[in-house]
């Protein structure tokens, strides 16, 4: 196969386990490299398949082939391909135990752990009043370079969502799912009309039912008084609003501080088998 077809091949493998698992193995980074092929290399041995973009791997297996060592082997064909010295990051989107038994035996640590938290539109909502001095509205065209400095500052140190840039914002905001009505900002309220992006919260709607707290930033600078609750709660009225039954949200399950405030102030869960699982090979 070529590496377009490698894409297609990969995408139908990937549908085949999302609906198997009701878990997605590929990330939506991943899912966009896969229009590149500059982006991603690929392995494919029938229904298994790999890609690598940058230094992260992704292996999905279509359920009908599982349990048949087609997996293992593909994995010991690329890891041979790629040599004893890469360093790579492989996330298992479940905490399957298939695949932590493939990263230990090839090397892998669990070195991340990313939680999915859910909260039903039916819970109600805490009213939403900004404090003096600031306003919440809608994104427009005029308001991408601020976002783009309040994720950069909020973000320093996310391997993903900081290195977000004006062509990344661009390929995302392109996305039939985008609505600027759904990416929230609060701004300084001033005399003469709004001052700087303080926080944002950019929403998605995956269906008619499902709504995702996308991104959630706060400039630094502005840390400290609620705006990162605040943004959320503004989020959470917005997809309401549409009719969504249930909202989800990704966290870190080591950022104590963000988890309160979702467990404890707006309502949020997390059950065991909603863990995301990143395994690193090191040098």
């Amino acid at each position: 196969m070529d590496s377009l077809q490698d894409a297609r091949h990969i995408e139908r493998v990937a549908a085949l386990s999302e609906a198997a698992d009701a878990a997605a193995p590929l990330d939506e980074a991943t899912l966009m490299a896969l229009r590149d092929p500059e982006r991603f290399r690929s392995w494919v041995d029938g229904d298994a398949v790999a890609l690598l973009v940058d230094d992260q791997l992704s292996l999905v297996v279509a359920p009908e082939a599982r349990g048949t060592g087609l997996g293992r082997s593909l994995l010991k064909r690329l890891l041979d391909e790629l040599g004893s010295g890469a360093a790579l990051d492989a996330w298992s989107h479940a905490d399957h135990p298939a695949a932590r038994r493939l990263a230990e035996q090839n090397g892998f640590e669990r070195v991340r752990e990313l939680w999915v938290m859910r909260r039903r539109t039916s819970l109600a909502l805490p009213p939403l009043r900004p404090p003096a001095g600031v306003r919440i509205r809608a994104y427009t065209d005029a308001d991408a370079d601020d976002v783009l400095r309040v994720n950069a500052a909020a973000f320093a140190a996310h391997p993903e969502q900081g290195a977000m840039d004006a062509a990344n914002l661009a390929e995302r905001m392109g996305e039939s799912w985008f609505d600027p009505e759904g990416l929230l900002l609060a701004v300084e309220a001033t005399p003469d009309g709004d001052g700087r992006l303080l926080a944002f919260h950019w929403t998605k709607q995956h269906s008619r039912s499902l709504g995702e707290v996308y991104v959630v930033g706060v400039d630094p600078d502005a840390q400290g008084a609620g705006l990162g609750r605040l943004v959320t709660l503004a989020g959470l009225h917005h997809l309401a609003d549409l009719g969504v039954s249930e909202v989800l949200l990704y966290v870190e399950s080591d950022n104590a501080a963000a988890i309160r405030v979702y467990r404890d102030k707006l309502g949020f869960s997390h059950a065991a088998e909603d863990t995301h699982v990143m395994y690193r090979r090191s040098l």
